[in-house]
């Protein structure tokens, strides 16, 4: 299986170590057709990106372009979410100007309010010890993708279940009917193939990311590849391994 993308690359305007040339050349060196620079929101506790940075990064990815032609170059983001309604931490009028969104639950986040801080941040940690919450904290943490893609674009839903767990059938069901994929993330060797199989069940289909944090690990696929082998996907159901040439990015997600 040949992977032609990798759309889920980080640079120094987040938490990475290089730059996006560096990220381009990379990806170029590994005969990557296409190549995503997919920063983290704002609300990453320590490492989100700046919201005017996006501009710079959209100026940086346009006279990339000009200079490495046989690649394309495509401006994502890594959104956050932020509440158990879904909203995102980067406003619509940004997300309108990049060719991709992609959303991720994570642990560390400044949330919307104290009440979402409470659910998203302290009970996830409580779940852990908890016995009694873990079913709740499962439900509201599978909403709140559900609903942030529901309300927005999202093209991939970034390691699904990595740092807080998410009821996988549901989910992939809800992402089936928005067209939105479910990442395999080479990185963390996430989802794993139990996951997979599950999501697969309802018709899901995913996009194997690298979350590359360095240059030298952009288009490093193959534990990604790995994982969706032994859980029987084929090209059809990978959509960074199926080229369609019309296409100038992600194919477009509905909302709900």
């Amino acid at each position: 299986m040949k992977l032609w993308a990798d759309f889920h690359t980080h640079t120094r305007y987040s938490h990475g170590t290089g730059t996006i040339k560096q990220n381009v050349e990379v990806a170029i060196k590994k005969g990557l057709s296409a190549i995503g620079i997919s920063e983290h929101g704002p609300a990453n506790i320590g490492i989100g990106t700046d919201l005017d940075d996006f501009a710079r990064m959209r100026d940086e990815v346009e006279y990339l372009k000009g200079i490495y032609q046989d690649i394309r170059i495509l401006l994502g983001c890594e959104a956050n979410i932020i509440s158990l309604d879904g909203d995102l931490d980067i406003p619509e009028k940004i997300l309108d100007q990049l060719d991709y969104t992609m959303v991720g639950l994570h642990p560390m986040v400044w949330t919307e309010s104290l009440r979402d801080g409470y659910h998203l941040l302290v009970e996830n940690m409580l779940q852990r010890r908890m016995d009694s919450l873990k079913e709740k904290v499962l439900r509201q943490n599978t909403l709140a993708l559900i609903r942030a893609i529901k309300n927005h674009k999202i093209a991939v839903i970034t390691h699904p279940g990595l740092h807080l767990p998410i009821d996988t059938a549901a989910l992939a069901q809800a992402a089936v009917k928005l067209g939105t994929a479910l990442e395999i993330n080479a990185g963390h060797g996430y989802m794993t193939v139990e996951y997979v199989k599950i999501a697969k069940k309802y018709g899901a289909r995913f996009a194997i990311g690298s979350d590359a944090h360095r240059p030298a690990d952009v288009g490093n696929l193959r534990r990604g590849i790995e994982i969706a082998k032994k859980a029987g996907l084929n090209e059809n159901d990978i959509i960074n391994a199926v080229w369609i040439p019309e296409i100038s990015s992600l194919p477009t997600p509905q909302r709900g």
